[in-house]
């Protein structure tokens, strides 16, 4: 079974950074997409970043693009969203997520198991 635990989350103020970390373990294919997801409260899940551990293609939602980025670690089985010139409407729970394949990388309903969040909140 698929674990992935999200940290990194916090407050900071417009303009800041965070680095959030999705520690991942259970799965068996050495390939596969992984990524982030947002839900600000009242709103729906929206995709930020996506990866595909495969080929290391990426995929960005057009709101973070330039600002965002998202990597894999291999070895530590780990995935990062370093995030910069943070704004407020970037304050949202942040999930971690995978699935073995995908037809569209930033869909939401394409993804099956997926991580409790964490919280980022950036002040103006």
């Amino acid at each position: 079974q698929v674990q992935l635990v999200e940290s990194g989350g916090g407050s900071v103020q417009a303009g800041g950074s965070l680095r959030l970390s999705c520690a991942a373990s259970g799965y068996t294919t050495p390939k596969y997409f992984m990524g982030w997801f947002r839900q600000p409260p009242g709103k729906e899940r929206e995709a930020v970043a996506t990866i595909y551990t495969g080929t290391g293609a990426t995929y960005y939602a057009d709101s973070v693009k330039g600002r965002f980025t998202i990597s894999h670690d291999n070895a530590k089985n780990t995935l990062y969203l370093q995030m910069n010139s943070l704004k407020p409407e970037d304050s949202a729970m942040y999930y971690c997520a995978l699935s073995n394949w995908v037809l569209a990388p930033l869909r939401v309903d394409g993804y099956k198991s997926w991580g409790q969040g964490t919280q980022v909140t950036v002040s103006s």
